[in-house]
């Protein structure tokens, strides 16, 4: 039986897209080869990585607009690093809304300056921080859209001088923003685009080329630019399937769509968490994510019970983070409706036992 995936990431995929990308992997195009046999400088897989690139930057209505999509690896943790490297001179601005936030900031740190903009570590990170102010002379502020451990996601966001970097790693593509308010974002693919192993970077190129330091070739996005991300041996088959789970979206309506589908699944879940006096919200409500909603049992005591209804549904990956415990229902955007409504089924069946 096909489980309901809850999983923070990797992350359920589209039955459609596994089942092309399986058969990929057995023979691709017909070749007679799998897709991890032939050459990264193939004619057909360069076509994969063109149509990846293209389509990230189509369906975030960035085409044309001064923009660059790259398929990297070494996850968003890498680009913790890698765009301090490239962008911090001086100064840079981060939003310090959990986990990862924080990594990034102990990586800007070798860098240059680091201004915390704002921090909801008070409360270990239950809310978006909301009226800070942004510095001048910023080289950029750093901000990450969704908190994937602690279920909270950044529903407004600042306007600045300063050009916008956002770790978009867990709702890239979930949810309709202009994307051109960013100059750059990353997102690890594992989380709701593809397998583990690639990392999507979109740039606007006019950020790039002012700080003085030396960049490594491997860290240096220009480079990466200029051999149309594919300075060396790419992620082949987690970009093959990335590009799928584009396709597949782009089939769907695109994020106009998902996010009509996104929204239903994110107000049947915390309907019940609400409703349900067995279950408590962890993040604040304004704040709450819509791919990850965070919550625990009231009585700890019904935990093995809980436990052993969720298992019996077939529902898999719902705890939560050593960091939060209770309970995590992630809902990217491969997630049916059907398996929210069997996740609430279970709940309520709790209350009525209780």
């Amino acid at each position: 039986m096909k489980k309901h995936n809850f999983s923070a990431g990797p992350c359920v995929l589209p039955q459609e897209v596994l089942l092309k990308a399986s058969e990929a992997v057995m023979d691709f195009n017909n070749s007679g080869l799998s897709l991890i046999e032939i050459s990264h400088r193939s004619k057909d897989f360069v076509e994969v990585m063109d149509k990846a690139r293209s389509l990230a930057l189509e369906l975030l209505d960035l085409e044309g607009k001064g923009y660059q999509a790259l398929f990297l690896q070494g996850g968003a943790s890498l680009q913790f690093l890698m765009a301090a490297y490239n962008l911090l001179e001086k100064k840079a601005g981060y939003l310090n809304t959990g986990t990862w936030s924080s990594k990034a900031i102990k990586e800007a740190k070798m860098f240059g300056e680091i201004i915390e903009v704002g921090s909801s570590k008070d409360e270990n990170f239950n809310y978006i921080p909301k009226g800070y102010s942004v510095p001048d002379g910023l080289d950029y502020l750093h901000l990450t859209s969704n908190n994937t451990i602690f279920g909270t996601q950044i529903k407004k966001f600042p306007k600045t001088e300063a050009p916008l970097v956002c770790d978009m790693s867990s709702d890239i593509f979930s949810r309709q923003l202009d994307f051109s308010q960013f100059d750059l974002i990353y997102a690890g693919a594992q989380k709701n685009m593809g397998p583990a192993g690639a990392t999507l970077v979109v740039v606007k190129e006019e950020i790039l080329g002012k700080v003085t330091r030396q960049i490594p070739s491997m860290l240096d996005y220009q480079v990466h630019i200029s051999k149309e991300s594919m300075f060396n041996t790419p992620p082949v088959f987690a970009v093959y399937t990335s590009m799928l789970t584009l396709e597949w979206l782009k089939a769907k309506g695109g994020i106009a769509a998902i996010e009509e589908i996104n929204d239903k699944k994110a107000q049947l879940v915390y309907s019940e968490i609400d409703l349900n006096p067995m279950f408590e919200g962890f993040a604040q409500k304004e704040d709450r994510s819509n791919m990850n909603a965070t919550f625990n049992l009231v009585d700890e005591k019904l935990k093995e019970s809980f436990d052993a209804m969720v298992k019996e549904a077939g529902i898999n990956g719902i705890n939560g983070h050593r960091s939060v415990g209770g309970y995590r229902a992630s809902m990217y955007n491969a997630l049916s409706l059907e398996s929210v409504g069997v996740l609430v089924d279970v709940m309520s069946e709790l209350e009525r036992k209780a």
